[in-house]
């Protein structure tokens, strides 16, 4: 029986070797059986494992492409991918807050790239501070959770001002744990392959995967947990930093 998806959009870089940034939220959406619709903040050249520059778009023309997808459809959730500044960050989540179909969002808090190229302008990274709260979950890695923790954004032994997903990846202690952190509860969410392979855009397929969940209406642990379990399939779908996209 034919079943309306519920659409879903990213705002973020465009990456032409496709591992990440909207084109790899596209085929994540795809996958779970999601509409995805995409506006792009940047127009980056990279490859999977060298980014060369980065063309910012212009915020008026990010926010007027945002609005006409908002007016035409009714999106139930948000991915932002990455910005360069916390103005910029605003501006966009202002928009989506003024829209009466009221998206989850969802801030995949990319500061620079696995390869060391820094994206966001942390001379005014306090400022996110206030942005926080309107969002319903940022995915922060270890190494991005430790910056923030030390500009007095995040802590873990605080309440967090929005749910917080910290990724495992990065971690030394115990690599592979993410861990949730909601109003209410923690939750640890434990990598069930023993192995993987590192890929690039890894970050943007785990939040475009949760941000899919959460519209199809699973809850926010359920919804990490799935996302997950198909990040992990996606890291070993190939020995290579490119991977393939497929729901197992």
């Amino acid at each position: 029986m034919y079943s309306e998806r519920p659409f879903v959009l990213s705002v973020a870089g465009f990456d032409p070797c496709g591992g990440a940034g909207i084109l790899a939220d596209v085929k994540t959406f795809e996958q779970h059986q999601v509409q995805g619709l995409a506006v792009m903040t940047a127009n980056t050249l990279q490859t999977e494992n060298q980014v060369f520059s980065v063309r910012w778009i212009a915020i008026e023309d990010v926010l007027k492409s945002i609005k006409a997808l908002l007016d035409f459809y009714r999106i139930k959730a948000v991915k932002i991918g990455v910005v360069p500044n916390s103005n910029y960050l605003k501006s966009i989540v202002d928009v989506l807050n003024m829209s009466s179909s009221k998206p989850i969002i969802v801030w995949d808090s990319v500061l620079k790239s696995s390869s060391g190229k820094t994206f966001f302008n942390k001379k005014d990274i306090k400022n996110v501070k206030e942005i926080l709260p309107h969002f319903d979950l940022i995915t922060p890695n270890f190494l991005e959770f430790e910056y923030l923790k030390s500009m007095n954004i995040l802590n873990e032994n605080q309440k967090m001002p929005c749910n917080v997903l910290l990724k495992g990846g990065h971690r030394k202690d115990a690599e592979g744990l993410d861990i949730l952190f909601t109003e209410n509860e923690i939750f640890n969410i434990k990598p069930k392959a023993k192995e993987v392979f590192q890929k690039h855009g890894s970050g943007c397929v785990l939040s475009s995967a949760i941000v899919a969940n959460l519209a199809l209406g699973k809850t926010m642990k359920q919804a990490c947990t799935d996302a997950k379990n198909y990040m992990e399939n996606y890291l070993n779908s190939s020995p290579n930093l490119l991977g393939y996209h497929a729901k197992f």
